[in-house]
């Protein structure tokens, strides 16, 4: 038996220190260093059962011996949550949700639980039983295997999940976990891995999928040590603010598919909506002729929508002109800014400008540039944009509009809503469109023309 070993860890970053200290030399945080044990005899939470000790252990074997077989996934009746994860869970996969504080992470995996068609351990470490069966009367379920379990004891959740023999396996949240063969409080970083470890052994040697929900810290990050994300096979943030109905599902990380999916929802009463269209509830509806608008054909992941991005450019008020966003990087639009007085002519470093993508969603997709710019350009000159205009591109820092990718489908989902032209760079492979007009731009100062 090994002795007890104390160190100092960072709770934000995990970074280890040999005594204490008031600020974290890694992440910058304060008051975050605390005292943990790191060394203790190898106690299992879960152990091999009388069964898997006949099993052979593994051998190397040749890679052409290797036999591909067809991949099974469970389907949970959420096509938004099976689309992100690439068509369904893996069994034995791990699965991480972030998100902020009344984001709707537990509603998200309650719901999927409560509507799918298999056997599911919902355990809870932050609810009562009464809690939950609150939110479940809110949801309309079909799922009666759904089965409630409040614990945060790692080695009774193994013990009920051998009894009851789920399918998926729920845990909200992993910091809520604590293991006896750890000697630290719960949430700190050496329960949160040691607890993370001993679920993915307890998944694979199982089959068995699970989904964690995690906290996330100040920054937007997951909480815990980074080596946290890199364990399981499948990081999702769940994104959104709070004031707005919308949610995005963003995959940060899959083993087993695609990093560039989104899922989209609309927070109701009844739970998560999944929004199938989402170019018909992201676009504004205004009788009224407004300048500082533009329509712009976004991408994210696999789906095209359009999306309406909004702009106020005033005289600054203050000494220091204001860049405010919302949904958009704030540097992205300096860049844009600068690119704007530099090479187009247009002195806007002594105004106030304020940028918005209407319901509350964050685009990281760099084909809103050029709808970005019309927008200000719109707001600035009080000159409102045709409201079938529709824009598609990415401006460069030489004023170059540049090509973005699946264009085709953006012009697709433009003609499908009725716009009437749709700017692209000129550089763009070949553009099929029947009722759509395109207009190919080379530059800003094109751009300022065929808008004039």
């Amino acid at each position: 038996m090994s002795k007890t070993k104390s160190t100092f860890i960072c709770q934000e970053c995990g970074a280890k220190y040999s005594k204490w200290q008031g600020q974290c030399n890694k992440c910058g945080s304060w008051n975050t260093i605390s005292e943990e044990i790191v060394e203790l005899a190898q106690v299992r939470a879960w152990n091999y059962t009388s069964s898997d000790l006949n099993v052979s252990k593994n051998t190397p074997i040749s890679v052409d011996d290797i036999e591909i077989k067809d991949e099974f996934r469970i389907q949970t009746g959420d096509k938004e949550f099976n689309r992100v994860l690439g068509g369904g869970i893996i069994p034995g996969s791990i699965t991480l949700l972030g998100g902020e504080p009344g984001i709707g992470k537990s509603t998200l995996f309650l719901q999927i639980c409560l509507n799918i068609k298999n056997k599911v351990l919902y355990v809870s470490g932050e609810e009562s039983d009464n809690q939950i069966k609150i939110r479940a009367n809110r949801i309309k379920y079909s799922n009666k295997d759904c089965l409630i379990y409040s614990e945060n004891k790692l080695e009774n959740i193994f013990t009920q999940a051998e009894k009851t023999k789920p399918n998926i396996l729920i845990i909200d949240s992993i910091q809520t976990l604590t293991t006896s063969s750890v000697d630290s409080m719960q949430g700190t970083i050496t329960q949160l891995k040691t607890c993370t470890a001993e679920l993915i052994n307890f998944g694979k040697k199982t089959s068995i999928p699970i989904l964690l929900i995690g906290h996330i810290n100040k920054d937007g990050n997951i909480a815990g040590p980074k080596v946290l994300e890199h364990m399981v096979d499948t990081v999702l943030q769940f994104e959104g603010d709070r004031n707005h109905l919308y949610r995005i599902l963003r995959v940060k990380k899959n083993r087993f598919g695609s990093t560039n999916e989104i899922g989209i929802y609309e927070m109701v009463n009844e739970g998560l909506k999944e929004i199938i269209n989402p170019s018909e509830i992201l676009i504004g509806n205004s009788d009224q002729k407004l300048s500082g608008r533009a329509i712009c054909a976004s991408v994210e992941g696999s789906r095209p929508f359009l999306i309406e991005v909004q702009a106020l450019v005033s005289t600054a008020v203050y000494g220091t002109p204001q860049r405010s966003t919302m949904g958009i990087n704030t540097k992205r639009l300096n860049m844009l800014l600068a690119v704007l007085e530099k090479r187009a002519g247009f002195h806007l470093a002594s105004k106030d400008i304020f940028l918005n993508i209407t319901g509350g969603l964050k685009v990281e997709d760099t084909g809103t540039d050029l709808a970005i710019i019309v927008a200000i350009l719109s707001s600035n000159n009080n000159i409102n944009v045709p409201e079938d205009y529709c824009f598609a591109a990415e401006v460069g820092l030489s004023g170059e509009v540049r090509p973005v990718n699946r264009v085709n489908q953006r012009v697709k989902e433009a003609e499908k809503l009725g716009f009437s032209k749709i700017f692209i760079s000129k550089y763009c492979d070949t553009v099929i469109a029947k009722k759509i007009k395109v207009v190919n731009l080379s530059s800003i100062e094109d751009l300022i023309d065929k808008i004039s």
